[in-house]
């Protein structure tokens, strides 16, 4: 199918059977969402992908109850790192060099670059960037999601500072930003065979 008709297919399923959803389908999301854009390549956010029963449980206070944290089949926790430092700056020129066979002295200039452009922002402005960051690659997740079939339900209505205590995320120099369940729909979702809305072609773009 194309990933038009994907698209129609996908919704935000609200409430999700508890299916296991086959291992070979959710390495082919995690390998979209390693390859989707990020400013520089540089990706400042990590991903916990969360198949562990109890931890989910653990999770579904501090998402307000909503069902699908408890009942999906791996729950992604998108984690932003609270900020850029010179190290992973170092540590991801380093991985360029090796990669692409040049010499890591042959990167210098783009070094500089990537540090100079970050390092002119606050801490603030950097957490904002790295979780603008991580919903391009959330993106890249539900619709990777979608064309394998998986459900996906993109989350902010979750606490994230207890997400954060919970997954011992500060002292990694994580935060929650964004969640994305993985499983099957219920039959008794109420939300699954109404028509899907979206704002008119002629209302969303604007042609100049």
């Amino acid at each position: 199918m194309s990933l038009i008709s994907d698209l129609h297919w996908r919704y935000a399923t609200k409430k999700m059977n508890g299916t296991k959803v086959p291992q070979e389908k959710v390495d082919s999301i995690l390998d979209a969402i390693q390859l989707a854009a990020s400013s520089f390549g540089l990706q400042p956010y990590t991903i916990l992908v969360i198949e562990d029963q109890a931890t989910k449980e653990k999770l579904v206070a501090a998402s307000y109850g909503q069902p699908q944290i408890a009942a999906s089949s791996h729950l992604l926790v998108f984690c932003a790192w609270k900020e850029v430092t010179q190290e992973s700056i170092d540590t991801f020129i380093a991985d360029i060099a090796a990669k692409r066979g040049v010499p890591l002295e042959s990167l210098a200039e783009y070094k500089a670059y990537i540090s100079g452009s970050v390092s002119h922002l606050s801490k603030e402005q950097q957490a904002i960037w790295n979780a603008k960051q991580a919903y391009i690659a959330l993106g890249t997740g539900l619709a990777a999601a979608a064309e394998a079939k998986v459900d996906a339900t993109p989350m902010e209505g979750f606490l994230p500072a207890q997400y954060d205590e919970i997954l011992g995320l500060s002292a990694q120099g994580l935060t929650a930003t964004v969640i994305m369940p993985l499983g099957y729909r219920d039959e008794s979702d109420w939300l699954s065979n109404l028509p899907k809305v979206r704002r008119d072609k002629d209302l969303l773009f604007k042609f100049i």
